[in-house]
């Protein structure tokens, strides 16, 4: 049977957030039902958590770059829907990253001043800019003063990217889904994790920094590459730590809206178990090819009830200081 579920990649969309709405054409065109369940944070997906063996969701904006004014104004709009629901949500904040700034203050008000965030989910990249420049630096302090993870999430590719990478000869909705979910956003965040390593000691997932990442989609290919990047990072600079280590120490990986127990086999025989965590993608992938997958791993033999108790909820509770609650 499979264990109570936690799941920490599950977006809405907020009142305030109409110009990020329009990002999701390509979502809201080919997923049925997928603008209101966006639009919720009450009963339908407390419905389809109970549907789905789901006992905690830690809740997030989705990707889309916000101004100081609407990360605040989505931010109190989670905090009344966990105050409603302490049991059942949690929150990672949004962040405006392209002011680094005001991403710090955001973040410190929402961990110590509002009841339930757990940390933060921001978009991979401001623009252009990845976050491994020293302006960035006090953010990435302040994550770790705060001693919470900070989900990096896929997000829309610039212009620039977009005809220089997925523009070709076939249609605009093969461009649209190759830049985003169906290729583009995985290898982008990727990309910068390994940009964070490289930019040194002073950077963060660096030697002696306390920095939590996640990384979600079974590691955005982090593991199917691990032993490459492990044979040609030295190349990359001098550094205290090999990037095995930093892998092992600063990083944590998700489920999320991968279902098929294959890239799983992987990443159980280079990943530490406590590093694995349960996550759906909602409402872009269902609750319930979540826990289908997760009753495909149980039966599958790669992991003991111990293990399968750990990726559902135990390392989640550990990592964010939550407790799963019974519901009977």
């Amino acid at each position: 049977m499979v264990p109570p579920l936690i799941t920490l990649e599950e977006h809405f969309l907020s009142e305030n957030a109409d110009d990020v709405k329009q990002l999701y054409s390509e979502q809201l065109g080919s997923i049925p039902g997928v603008a209101e369940k966006l639009a919720d944070i009450g009963p339908i997906r407390l419905k389809s958590m109970d549907e789905n063996n789901i006992f905690m969701q830690v809740v997030s904006h989705g990707p889309g770059a916000m101004r100081v004014s609407q990360c605040q104004a989505a931010n109190d709009q989670l905090a009344a829907a966990v105050r409603a629901h302490p049991d059942r949500f949690a929150g990672f904040a949004v962040l405006p990253m392209a002011d680094p700034d005001a991403a710090a203050k955001e973040l410190a008000r929402c961990v110590r001043e509002i009841q339930g965030f757990v940390g933060a989910l921001i978009d991979n990249r401001s623009g252009n800019t990845y976050y491994d420049g020293p302006e960035y630096d006090g953010f990435w302090q302040a994550a770790q003063d705060l001693d919470v993870p900070i989900y990096l999430h896929p997000t829309w590719p610039t212009p620039e990217q977009t005809d220089l990478l997925y523009t070709g000869n076939f249609a605009k909705s093969a461009t649209l889904s190759l830049s985003a979910s169906g290729w583009g956003w995985h290898a982008d965040v990727g990309l910068h994790i390994l940009r964070l390593f490289a930019a040194g000691d002073v950077r963060p997932v660096s030697p002696r920094r306390r920095l939590k990442i996640i990384a979600g989609h079974m590691g955005e290919m982090l593991p199917f590459m691990l032993q490459r990047i492990m044979l040609l990072s030295p190349r990359w600079g001098a550094r205290e730590r090999p990037f095995r280590e930093v892998y092992d120490t600063n990083l944590w990986i998700t489920t999320s809206g991968v279902w098929s127990i294959d890239p799983m086999a992987t990443i159980l025989r280079n990943t530490k178990i406590e590093r694995i965590l349960y996550s759906v993608d909602y409402p872009f992938a269902k609750n319930e090819d979540g826990l289908r997958f997760m009753q495909d791993l149980e039966q599958s033999g790669l992991v003991t009830p111990e293990q399968l108790e750990c990726i559902a909820y135990r390392n989640s509770e550990e990592l964010l200081k939550l407790k799963v609650k019974s519901r009977e």
